[in-house]
């Protein structure tokens, strides 16, 4: 199998579950997961951020806010509900995944001119949603929550176990929590434990999410080199996310985050959505990139045409 590093648009539009999973720990740490909003004004007007993200060395395209039932992705042609995924493919030549948000009782507020994550019935993980996104193409499911929307980690435990027995077999899960999402007693080095990532494992993930180091309170390069190391014990890659709104800081602080979560042995390296907002940085995207995988790598993805 080739790494993702190798891989072009015509590899991963045939790519199985066990394909994807192959090329990521085949590509040892140097794989780019961005995360982008497609409800938001995109960077450049009528291109998608997606698009965007994609052109500046992503690997893989992450949609945050995606509503499963009412998809809006700004900047793409118009194009029918059930084929916006795989429109996107086309335009990008890469992977999507997706978040779907296990929330058992919200506890921001729900109305969006108030809360812009405000909570939308596409964004639950229902199993009816997952469903839905398979039969759109999604190549992974990232259970996780956004701020405030309160998402704790036995919900992710009860819908990966679901998700495993009814889609486990189409789809790549990942499960995890860049912060706390509005869970304080799962803050800090709460938010994910070997407790946890052992839990999540058994109810079916291939992918265990954590913080960054040196992005959330008490989470230090060691204490997630710990993490990742477990979870690879047990048969899971792992994404180390961004997901506190430094994609958007300068880049020598993008450097020496990425540079430490190389050293705790991650498999994906996740930029957030919060630049401007939208997407992380483009100039962002692309020094995380060159810091774990170099120019020629950095410059092959952001080069190799769609039509490859």
């Amino acid at each position: 199998m080739k790494r993702i590093l190798d891989c072009r648009a015509s590899d991963f539009a045939r790519m199985t579950k066990t394909e994807l999973f192959e090329a990521i720990a085949g590509s040892e740490g140097r794989t780019i997961a961005c995360e982008t909003i497609g409800a938001l004004q995109p960077m450049l007007g009528d291109i998608t951020n997606a698009e965007f993200a994609a052109a500046m060395g992503a690997d893989i395209l992450l949609l945050n806010m995606f509503d499963v039932q009412n998809p809006v992705i700004r900047g793409l042609p118009k194009t029918e509900p059930m084929v916006v995924v795989s429109r996107l493919k086309e335009l990008t030549g890469r992977p999507i995944g997706i978040n779907l948000e296990p929330v058992e009782q919200v506890l921001s507020s729900e109305d969006p001119e108030e809360n812009m994550w405000a909570m939308t019935p596409g964004r639950k993980a229902t199993l009816a949603n997952a469903q839905r996104a398979a039969d759109m193409g999604v190549n992974m499911i990232l259970l996780t929550g956004n701020p405030g929307v309160g998402v704790t980690n036995d919900a992710i435990v009860q819908t990966l176990t679901l998700y495993k027995k009814e889609l486990g077999d189409r789809l790549l899960l990942a499960a995890g929590k860049m912060h706390a999402s509005g869970i304080l007693s799962e803050g800090a080095e709460k938010i994910i434990t070997k407790e946890d990532i052992r839990a999540f494992a058994r109810a079916g993930a291939d992918i265990i999410l954590l913080p960054a180091p040196g992005t959330v309170p008490g989470l230090t390069m060691e204490y997630v080199r710990e993490l990742v190391c477990f979870a690879h014990s047990l048969g899971c890659l792992t994404i180390t996310a961004i997901g506190t709104s430094q994609e958007g800081a300068d880049t020598a602080t993008i450097r020496q985050i990425a540079l430490m979560c190389k050293m705790t042995g991650t498999d994906i390296h996740h930029l957030g959505d919060a630049g401007y907002g939208g997407m992380a940085l483009p100039e962002n995207i692309q020094a995380y990139s060159v810091a774990v995988r170099g120019i020629r790598h950095t410059y092959h993805r952001m080069a190799c045409s769609v039509n490859r």
